[in-house]
């Protein structure tokens, strides 16, 4: 082989080794993003694609720890709980307005864990960083709280939404943690998780998440 041929055999094998150790960081990066966002990258990535939802999730992550994110007291926890217990129980009279006011709520709270909410779109995408396991629910409730006339049961599953969210932000030891969609503190599949107990043990917000902690309304007729 001539000394021509063994020197672009040599590029070629560099860029190819380039090539794949580029391939190999992208597949990790995405990896690591789908276990900490969950369904909130497949969405993304649905919509824009998985590079320019790998580099959105990214920016995402950096403006988040930019935020003077805080834990909340123990009396603000409990004065919260006691608020949501309140809220709850005026369901089977009011679907309609309670649902409203707990989405209210959950902005209050996120606001006193330090979230930044007077642009909705931009606090939706600030709390994918450490809450995506409740955003898609979250979401959902809030599409239920917005429309004109929506159904008793609808709005039931809207509170349900709202809880899952209220006692993420309640009860994230620092409101920055690091940990990946579908852990036990934030289980995504509507089963109690550690943070629902303690919430029930110290707060008096109800435990669990399942369809019976929001009261269904009594039958017409």
């Amino acid at each position: 082989m001539s000394a021509g041929a063994l020197v672009a055999l040599v590029i070629v094998l560099v860029v190819i080794a380039v090539a794949a150790t580029v391939a190999g960081t992208m597949i990790l990066r995405r990896a690591a993003l789908r276990r900490r966002f969950g369904p909130e990258y497949d969405r993304l990535a649905q919509e824009v694609g998985a590079r320019r939802a790998t580099a959105e999730l990214a920016e995402r992550r950096r403006r988040v720890e930019e935020l003077d994110l805080r834990p909340l007291t123990a009396e603000k926890r409990a004065g919260y709980g006691r608020e949501w217990t309140a809220l709850q129980e005026r369901f089977v009279d009011s679907p309609a307005h309670t649902a409203k006011a707990a989405a209210a709520l959950v902005t209050a709270v996120a606001a006193d864990c330090g979230y930044s909410i007077g642009d909705e779109d931009q606090f939706l995408t600030d709390l994918s960083v450490y809450h995506a396991p409740r955003l898609a629910e979250y979401r959902r409730a809030r599409e239920t709280t917005g429309r004109t006339a929506a159904a008793t049961e609808d709005l039931r599953q809207a509170l349900l939404g709202y809880r899952a969210m209220f006692l993420d932000l309640l009860w994230a030891p620092d409101n920055a943690v690091d940990r990946p969609a579908g852990s036990a503190d934030a289980a995504p599949d509507g089963t109690t998780t550690a943070a629902d107990a303690t919430a029930s043990r110290t707060s008096g917000a109800p435990s669990g998440t399942s369809d019976q902690t929001v009261p269904q309304p009594a039958q017409k007729g």
